[in-house]
């Protein structure tokens, strides 16, 4: 069974950005493994802190919450939660260590995290700056010898919030029509932010017409209704992603 690793620096962001193209993936029959590295309980869960007697674990048990409900919709085979806070979002060595486990056991066909740079949110740069980082060690002989080491899974980068302020140039359109009602199925699970729900259905319907366009046009482009875009780290040789 072929595998996919997303690493998302908050529980809600893999659903906003990849969402389709997980369902799609685990649809063809990949196990999709999802590591959120924090909740977003201190920065992305606003509307759960104006609850009355809100506190902090209860904000991060109903962030859980969401985040399970989403990766069930879109058929992710295991999510595994860091709870490492955010707001700033930090690893230490042992986390990463945490971390080069987690890709080992996966040894992912491909992976996906976030853009390289995000002014409006450094946890965001930060959680790729980690993945590649862990990558590297990942395929490394030397680091806990025996253990079977991982290739080179291409890494893609998920689309920011506003890309044209983030140096983030998609080279990969994925057409995610067939699976759009289970991502936003995912997105409905997401009740502490809401105000998105409308704005990624934007962005997917977006996509569409430039995958429309990059398809062929009007001589002949898939009909794609919904789609996602991605920036490829390292060449690549694919026939899906």
């Amino acid at each position: 069974m072929p595998t996919a690793l997303v690493i998302s620096a908050h529980a809600a962001d893999f659903v906003w950005r990849c969402g389709g193209a997980i369902a799609l993936h685990a649809q063809k029959g990949y196990d999709v493994t999802v590591v959120c590295l924090s909740f977003g309980e201190r920065g992305e869960s606003a509307k759960l802190w104006k609850e009355p007697d809100v506190t902090l674990d209860k904000v991060k048990k109903a962030r859980r919450r969401e985040a399970e409900a989403a990766g069930k919709a879109l058929g992710v085979g295991d999510m595994v939660f860091f709870d490492l806070g955010d707001y700033p979002l930090d690893l230490d060595r042992d986390a990463k260590f945490r971390l080069v486990d987690v890709i080992r056991k996966v040894q992912p066909k491909f992976m996906l995290s976030h853009s390289l740079d995000d002014p409006y949110n450094t946890d965001h740069p930060y959680a790729t700056k980690v993945a590649l980082e862990c990558r590297m060690i990942a395929q490394a002989w030397g680091h806990n010898p025996g253990e079977k080491v991982l290739g080179a899974p291409q890494l893609y980068l998920f689309e920011p919030h506003q890309s044209e302020q983030c140096g983030w140039k998609p080279d990969t359109i994925l057409d995610i029509t067939e699976v759009w009602d289970k991502k936003r199925a995912a997105i409905e699970c997401m009740e502490g932010q809401e105000h998105l729900w409308g704005y990624y259905t934007n962005v997917a319907e977006n996509r569409a017409n430039q995958f429309r366009r990059n398809s062929g046009g009007q001589a002949g482009g898939r009909p794609a209704r919904y789609a996602e875009a991605f920036q490829s780290i390292f060449p690549r040789t694919v026939d899906e992603l």
